[in-house]
């Protein structure tokens, strides 16, 4: 069994443009890369790959995933047997270990974990875009700050209605568990044993790994009101001092620095002004551990605030 660190790693260490460029001859477009979908008999390009994402889709046959699931698919393989494909392409040791009951236990808690957190996401997104509140009021703001409706889908935006158990609800409905809600820091416990949602009445900013995974979020009232920012709380995912906003977009470019920011909406603006090497610390000060992340993936080792 490949252990955990080392999955991180190389799940990490992954370009998916590079790793599907292995099999499939790519063209940039815009911010996709296109070409002929391997998994049928496709005679004009219709395989999208978001570097920034991390997923491959062919809007023919359908077929859609990450790099892992690419090379599975591709050469049939298991996934532990991709993984040691992708860990060989990236020159990444292997480190196999017996995993005990408890470890186990312990990582399909986080994969669970993981699952909300995707959920909560595409749940607020679809508030921002296919509700009359969300659109009247979370739309509007983003539109307002001069967001293109292309910058919002890709950063993932969303918009918490101003009800307190609104997410709650339909989480509950699908089959999520309590647990859960309040592990990811979705929901907190009244002192009564109740649950509310963490975050209402605001735009909906997800973080991201930098492996493009929905790790956390930060939501931002439109009003007065304080605190101004709300971020989800420490979880076995997410930890502010050891992540960076949009470092999952700006590592892929070829810049060789980061443009620092203060916040997420400054990160955004420069994104969508076309420069991608900008990232954000999440509420706090620069911390060791930020530095370092920014250090490894710029060529030149140069950090610019």
């Amino acid at each position: 069994m490949i252990d955990q660190a080392t999955k991180e790693k190389i799940l990490d260490a992954v370009r998916i443009e590079e790793v599907i460029g292995d099999f499939v001859s790519l063209r940039r477009r815009g911010a996709n890369y296109l070409g002929l979908c391997p998994f049928h008999q496709d005679k004009n390009p219709s395989m999208s790959v978001s570097s920034t994402k991390g997923i491959f889709k062919c809007f023919s046959c359908g077929k859609a995933g990450t790099a892992v699931s690419f090379v599975m698919e591709h050469e049939h393989l298991t996934y532990p047997e991709a993984l040691r494909y992708l860990a060989k392409k990236y020159n990444i040791e292997i480190v196999e270990k017996e995993e005990s009951a408890e470890e186990i236990a312990g990582r399909m808690r986080h994969e669970s974990l993981q699952i909300v957190t995707e959920y909560a996401q595409k749940y607020y997104q679809d508030v921002l875009w296919n509700t009359d509140t969300g659109r009247a009021i979370g739309l509007s703001y983003f539109r307002e700050r001069k967001f293109t409706d292309e910058t919002i889908r890709k950063f993932g935006l969303g918009y918490a209605a101003g009800r307190q158990h609104e997410l709650y609800k339909d989480a509950l409905q699908k089959g999520y568990k309590r647990e859960y809600l309040i592990d990811t820091g979705l929901c907190v416990e009244r002192d009564n044993g109740d649950l509310a949602d963490r975050f209402f009445d605001r735009v909906m900013f997800p973080i991201y790994s930098v492996s493009g995974r929905v790790i956390a979020f930060g939501g931002r009232v439109l009003d007065d009101s304080k605190p101004k920012y709300v971020n989800t709380s420490a979880t076995p995912a997410f930890k502010k001092s050891k992540n960076l906003f949009a470092l999952n977009y700006a590592k892929n470019t070829d810049a060789g620095y980061f443009i620092l920011c203060e916040g997420y909406m400054d990160v955004i603006s420069i994104n969508q002004a076309g420069f991608e090497n900008v990232v954000a610390t999440l509420g706090t000060a620069l911390t060791p551990e930020q530095a370092r992340i920014m250090a490894q993936y710029a060529i030149d080792g140069e950090i610019n605030d």
